[in-house]
Order: C-alpha cells, then sequence, then structure tokens
C-alpha cells in the first residue's frame, strides 16, 4: 500500500499537536502519561511568587504541580488568592493537614508543602486545605530589623532635633562659656592625672613601710580577736557574783561599826573612849616633851656600875 503524501502530513500535524499539547500541560504541571490527577485546593492573601508548575512535595518527595493560580470571585473573600493543585499519587491524609508555601532555593524559587496530619476526616479531591508561608530567611530578617530600623529613625529624629534645639539655645556667649568650662575640666583632668602619679610614686616609695604598717596591722587585728575571744570565754558570772558578796560583806561591816559593834565601832561611837584616847593622846605627847627637854630624868647609864642615886631635882635659879 502506497502511502500518499497527504496521510503523512496529516500523521505529521496530529503529532506535532499532540506535542504541543503535552508540552502545554507538562508546563502547567500536568503529566498527561501519569492518567487522572487528584486534585486539592487551599487559599491565600498573597503567594508570595508562587507560580504554576511550581512543585509540591510531601515530606520533601515531589508528588504534584501547582495547576492554576485564580483570583477568589466571592464578594466576601475578594482579592483572595485560590491555588489548585494536584498529588499524583494515592497518598491519604486528613483534611487537617496544611498546605504551606516555603522557599524552595535562596534564589527565592516557591514551591507548595504538604503537611500531612492523620487525625480527623480524609481530605478528599476538590477538598480546601488550610495554607500557610512560612518566612523565609530574607523574611524573618527584614521582619526582625524593620522595627530596629524604626527605632533607628527615631533616634535620628530626637537627635536632629536635639542639635536644632541645642544651636538655637547655645548662642555667642554660652559658647564661650562652654569652651571655658571645657578647658576647666581638662585642667581638672591634668591636675588630677599630676595627683595620682604623685600618690604612685609615694606608695611606690614607701612600699616597705606600708607593707609593715599592714602586717602591724594584721598583728593587731588578730590580738584583739584573741583579746575578744577571751573576754567571751570569761566567766563573768562568777566574778560578779564574788563581787556582790564582797560588796555585802563591806556593807555588812559598816552596818556594824554604824550600830558600835567591835573596836572600830566602839571608837566610831564611844564618846568616852574617844575622851580617854583624846587625853592619852595628850598625855604621850607631854611625856615626849619632857623626855626630850630632860632626858636625865629617864635615862640614867654608868659603866662603872656606879649606884643610881635617883632622880634628884635640879634647883631653882634665884633671881
Amino acid at each position: 500500500m502506497k502511502i500518499t503524501r497527504e496521510l503523512k502530513t496529516g500523521v505529521v500535524a496530529i503529532l506535532i499537536i499532540a506535542l504541543f499539547v503535552w508540552g502545554y500541560n507538562f508546563l502547567k504541571g500536568m503529566n498527561l502519561f501519569n492518567g487522572p490527577l487528584t486534585t486539592y485546593f487551599t487559599e491565600y492573601n498573597n503567594v508570595q511568587g508562587l507560580n504554576t508548575a511550581s512543585v509540591v512535595t510531601i515530606n520533601g518527595v515531589e508528588v504534584g504541580k501547582v495547576i492554576s493560580i485564580n483570583f477568589n470571585k466571592e464578594k466576601a473573600k475578594r482579592g483572595q488568592l485560590i491555588v489548585e493543585f494536584s498529588v499524583e499519587n494515592n497518598f491519604q491524609f486528613s483534611k487537617k493537614s496544611i498546605a504551606k508555601i516555603y522557599s524552595a532555593s535562596l534564589m527565592g524559587g516557591k514551591s507548595l508543602a504538604i503537611v500531612p496530619s492523620y487525625d480527623g476526616e480524609t481530605a478528599k479531591p476538590g477538598d480546601f486545605l488550610l495554607g500557610e508561608i512560612e518566612s523565609d530567611i530574607f523574611s524573618s530578617v527584614t521582619e526582625k530589623l524593620n522595627p530596629l530600623q524604626a527605632k533607628v529613625e527615631n533616634v535620628i529624629v530626637s537627635a536632629d532635633s536635639l542639635m536644632t534645639g541645642l544651636t538655637d539655645v547655645l548662642d555667642v556667649k554660652s559658647r564661650n562659656n562652654l569652651k571655658a568650662s571645657i578647658a576647666q575640666l581638662n585642667e581638672t583632668i591634668s591636675n588630677f592625672k599630676t595627683i595620682s602619679e604623685s600618690v604612685n610614686n609615694l606608695v611606690k616609695n614607701n612600699d616597705e613601710k606600708l607593707s609593715k604598717t599592714l602586717s602591724n596591722t594584721q598583728v593587731i587585728t588578730r590580738n584583739l580577736s584573741k583579746l575578744s575571744d577571751s573576754l567571751v570565754n570569761a566567766n563573768f558570772g562568777t566574778t560578779i557574783k564574788n563581787l556582790e558578796t564582797s560588796i555585802a560583806s563591806l556593807s555588812g561591816i559598816l552596818a556594824n561599826i554604824e550600830k558600835g559593834k567591835g573596836s572600830m565601832g566602839k571608837l566610831m561611837t564611844d564618846e568616852q573612849m574617844y575622851i580617854n584616847l583624846t587625853n592619852a593622846s595628850k598625855e604621850l605627847e607631854e611625856l615626849l616633851r619632857e623626855m626630850k627637854e630632860h632626858p636625865k630624868r629617864f635615862v640614867h647609864f654608868s659603866l662603872f656600875g656606879k649606884k643610881d642615886k635617883g632622880f634628884q631635882a635640879e634647883p631653882e635659879v634665884k633671881e
């Protein structure tokens, strides 16, 4: 059988159309050779650069593609985006699973990951899954830097306002006064530095004396500590008790003296004894005076055993 040119042209055209359809669907994420696809939906306010034909993964394994991204036509959800995606195998998960947009690479490409959950009712084709967006590195850094940037801007504005205020307040006289104060402060710092150097030299030159002084201080401290321990360990109770006993005895003696008991008491209270002692004192005084004036009357001494003639009164001298 002879194949005509028209038949050849028709076959080639059909092949070209088939390849075109297959390529178009492949670019859209649909593989015609894999049979029917299981499709699901999710919804976002912002898809963060997710595109049609972006990869869909479960636990890091590619299981499908993003089929379409369309705006929601409902008035209550106007502006939100509905993402349709496919799952090629028969992997089952519940309706509580999450469809999360994440960064597949540092270049910014986005993919869709299914975070499976197995609790509750199993998801069926056409069901909506909860959509989330995972923050990438740049987004996290930007989110953390935004508050810092705002604070830095506020600080710059405050500093600018402060400098403007200082410029308005500080006139020529105030500036001169400020310069003079700064100069005096510099001089004070210089003097303090000189004093500090003098003190350092003094300490350096008297290092040995200071060491001895510190050593003596330590010895005194140890002695005081020992004295304190001795005072703490001393039996103050016995000492105080003995002192009380002595005071009581002294009080008894003084009471007996006041009552006239004993020699001291009689001497203090007996008037006749006082008179007798006074007379005896006078007689003793006269006797001593007589012995001084006339010692011969009381002392007789002889080397040859001469008989004592007794006391002879001296003749009175007549005028």
